[in-house]
């Protein structure tokens, strides 16, 4: 949540507030048929094969630095639990799955029993089915009550694509039950006319946390009937719900489980990931509920090849004169070609909505020198497309009729994509649990699959592609979230207070934060208190007051200056980096060039335009401390973590190069500054550490500042964030330190947990910073190790010989980490909180 949208009275009435390892299965089918190998006669190639003539021509074969080759590996049967209706299992025969996987039986047992229960296993080992069973038997004894409506589920996704491509299944595994199923998407794209239908009569509505915060909560008059019924609550995909969005997520679930308990219900939480460390935790601080765990996959899986691809050296030179590697994204571009030639049904995922445009534009250009008939079968898929764009482009890829999809992570969570043969993945996709869910969306008919990770010249993508350990020997990530974080708390309990006024037994259910914020809330004059309890004051909805992606602020609607066509829209807080006045923006493949952003009214005017370059925003950062919470100390240094106010203006842009990204120019904005309120991490060193590491005053500054650069990229390897999730400062002599200072904040108002994990794993964190900076070819500092793209100086000074002096000198101090992560064990132990 943006704290700057909030009223002013919020705003002012809380001020600067501060407050077991799971290896990887790697996967196989969704719904997978038992027992049934590829047919025959398939004769399509190995993912060896698809390999070897990719890395086919001038210099290919060098740019694989590691192939991980994961074996197949047999299946374990079970038999459904004899409370599953025999209709239901007679359907999922129907469907050609003769016996489940003995995790997910294991699974629905619990279900059956009233039990919450996270299924964690692999990518495509039925996660869909193990909830679907206990959910349609459910769902079929309702439909035999002599009165009122029967059981009710609810699914919750975090993207629409994934609801859509749920109800398909759901709709096609019920259809032998009648009309006992009614599955329902209810989302931002139903039309007006559909959504008294699905309040009224569907008992399966699958929706997304946005709509279940914005739309059913506060109108849940409207819903009681639904709500009353409420036997399930599915939760998909629910790694993805960490950071600011899965505390506001949490948040939501209570809401819903207060209204349920209002209506007399008391739903069961079935939760699914392919990726999560400690699931059971994370599961049960996501919910505020005890989470039984189902993590050992039964399920089979092919054989998965693993490449990690490095693009090679170029003979430009960029700031600085520092050496440019060729960049990721044309590598992806060229990868995507050559499988979409072979007949290799592939998708490349890619971090931004602007390098999922570029590769599919790139691809298509290339095609159309091979074959005319091939550009058509390559398209982009990203967030932003309006409704119809995106179900075309699904039903596309469901039917073949596209080979090749360059997209971002809209598609990577759960759509059952049958019979992809290969993933390129352009670029470290910020955590191990991210990768593996990419990587698993090929082979999902049981067939063997490739996955190529394709290196950004950065220093988390260098690091990995040379120390494959790191990926292939190490569990995923823990997830990080925060419920108590005062600027995610305060506005739902406002909402919630405008949904049924709070009463005293609604501060336990939302956490030891709240007798703290009730009082500001009164006083701010948005909760006032009577002897029912306390009641929103306001006649605007409480729902508004935060936009749980932690987006802040209405999203800027990117409208075509001649036409008035609507093309998009992109998020408040990054309009100033991304539409802002001159930026290059591509949709749909075609390039358009921003005109005027108007923030006011949160529009972005743009016309189509064919530049030769893409634009990268700089910007200038300072931080003030407010607050330490935590210090220990480092030799004579000292390690904090605690609350910050960080002032950020985006100042200007570069255009660079299409392809080689070298640097065209800079152009000065005027855009109005941000103010952020968050938790950082710093640290400080003393004269006399200085002196011993020979770091004088000349390049001081340079040195702090390639450390600060080098620890952002690395962090993401320790903590479950992506590079642009966090922030970074050094100042050679902080006024509130009085010392030279390197910070590392949370992007999000209030804090997201990545600096705490930073914190609390500090010494493996920056031990593995100065090597990445150590182990770089470069002489002077490059992208792969010191330099950043986001730099508002312009990397400017950045010295890389005293940055590794620097960390050596404070790392010979620094304390054993068993010390340093008292609370972050307690939590992997299963304490429930923060």
């Amino acid at each position: 949540m943006a704290f700057n949208h909030l009223p002013a009275a919020m705003h002012d009435a809380l001020g600067p507030l501060s407050v077991t390892p799971v290896t990887h299965s790697v996967p196989m089918a969704k719904n997978h048929r038992p027992g049934r190998p590829p047919e025959s006669g398939d004769t399509r190639p190995t993912p060896a094969m698809i390999l070897d003539r990719l890395a086919t021509g001038a210099g290919r074969a060098a740019r694989i630095t590691h192939t991980e080759h994961l074996p197949p590996r047999s299946g374990t049967h079970a038999i459904w639990p004899d409370r599953i209706r025999p209709e239901v299992i007679s359907a999922i025969e129907r469907a050609g799955i003769d016996h489940p996987w003995a995790h997910q039986a294991t699974a629905a047992e619990h279900a059956l029993d009233g039990e919450s229960v996270v299924i964690a296993t692999g990518t495509a080992s039925g996660k869909s089915l193990a909830y679907l069973a206990p959910v349609l038997s459910t769902l079929l004894d309702g439909s035999e009550a002599p009165n009122g409506r029967g059981a009710t589920a609810l699914y919750l996704a975090p993207t629409k694509a994934l609801a859509a491509d749920q109800r398909r299944s759901v709709k096609a595994l019920a259809a032998p039950l009648g009309n006992a199923v009614r599955p329902a998407v209810y989302d931002g794209d139903t039309p007006v006319e559909e959504r008294e239908w699905v309040r009224q009569y569907a008992n399966y509505v699958l929706t997304n946390p946005d709509m279940l915060h914005r739309g059913i909560l506060p109108s849940h008059p409207r819903w009681s009937s639904f709500l009353r019924a409420l036997r399930f609550v599915v939760i998909d995909e629910c790694h993805t719900y960490r950071g600011v969005f899965g505390s506001h997520v949490a948040q939501v679930l209570r809401r819903l489980r207060r209204l349920c308990a209002r209506y007399g219900s008391d739903p069961v939480f079935l939760l699914a990931s392919a990726t999560a460390a400690d699931p059971s935790v994370a599961a049960g601080r996501l919910t505020g509920l005890p989470v039984k765990e189902v993590s050992d996959d039964a399920s089979p899986r092919g054989e998965l090849v693993f490449a990690l691809w490095e693009p090679p050296l170029t003979d430009l030179h960029g700031e600085k004169g520092a050496p440019v590697r060729r960049t990721a994204t044309a590598e992806t571009a060229d990868l995507l070609t050559d499988l979409t030639v072979q007949g290799v049904r592939s998708v490349a995922f890619v971090r931004s909505r602007r390098g999922a445009e570029l590769i599919s534009v790139i691809a298509k250009e290339r095609l159309a020198e091979v074959d005319r008939s091939l550009p058509k079968r390559v398209a982009a898929y990203r967030g932003g497309y309006l409704p119809e764009e995106r179900r075309a482009l699904e039903q596309a890829l469901h039917s073949g009729e596209l080979l090749g999809l360059a997209a971002t992570t809209a598609l990577e969570l759960g759509i059952d994509v049958s019979g992809l043969d290969a993933v390129v993945i352009c670029g470290y996709p910020g955590t191990r649990a991210s990768l593996w869910q990419q990587a698993g969306r090929a082979g999902r008919s049981g067939q063997g699959a490739l996955a190529v990770l394709v290196a950004r010249d950065d220093p988390l993508d260098t690091y990995l592609v040379h120390h494959p350990e790191a990926l292939f020997r190490q569990p995923v990530e823990s997830t990080v979230l925060d419920p108590d974080n005062p600027y995610v708390l305060a506005p739902h309990l406002c909402a919630a207070a405008a949904e049924l006024p709070l009463t005293e037994p609604d501060i336990t259910l939302f956490g030891p934060a709240v007798p703290e914020l009730l009082p500001q809330l009164e006083a701010a004059k948005l909760l006032r208190r009577r002897a029912s309890g306390w009641h929103w004051t306001r006649r605007e909805r409480a729902a508004d007051l935060t936009d749980i992606r932690g987006g802040g602020g209405r999203p800027v609607q990117i409208v075509e200056e001649g036409t008035g066509r609507l093309l998009g829209t992109v998020d408040a807080a990054a309009a100033h980096t991304s539409v802002h006045e001159g930026a290059v923006h591509l949709h749909q493949g075609r390039t358009h060039l921003v005109r005027k952003l108007d923030l006011e009214d949160s529009v972005a005017l743009v016309e189509q335009a064919d530049p030769p370059y893409s634009t990268v925003a700089r910007d200038t950062t300072a931080i003030a401390v407010l607050e330490t919470d935590t210090e220990i100390p480092w030799g004579q240094g000292r390690l904090c973590y605690g609350s910050v106010e960080v002032t950020n203006q985006v100042v200007s842009f570069l255009r660079r190069k299409l392809i080689t990204g070298e640097v065209l120019g800079e152009t000065k904005l005027d855009l109005p500054p941000r103010t952020l309120r968050t938790r950082a991490v710093w640290w400080t060193v003393t004269e006399d550490q200085l002196d011993a590491a020979r770091i004088n005053p000349e390049i001081l500054g340079g040195a702090l500042h390639a450390a600060e650069h080098a620890s952002i990229g690395l962090l993401p390897l320790f903590a479950t964030c992506d590079r642009w999730d966090i922030g970074g400062v050094s100042i050679p002599l902080h006024p509130d330190t009085l010392l030279p200072t390197v910070f590392v904040y949370d992007g999000h108002p209030g804090g997201a947990g990545f600096a705490e994990r930073a914190f609390h794993t500090a010494r493996t964190w920056l031990t593995a910073t100065r090597e990445a900076i150590a182990s770089c070819e470069c002489e002077a500092g490059c992208p792969s190790c010191i330099q950043s793209p986001k730099c508002g100086n312009g990397n400017e000074p950045l010295h890389k010989r005293g940055a590794v002096r620097l960390l050596t000198e404070l790392l010979r101090a620094a304390p054993p980490e068993a010390l340093e992560a008292p609370e972050a064990e307690q939590e992997a132990e299963g304490r429930p909180g923060t």
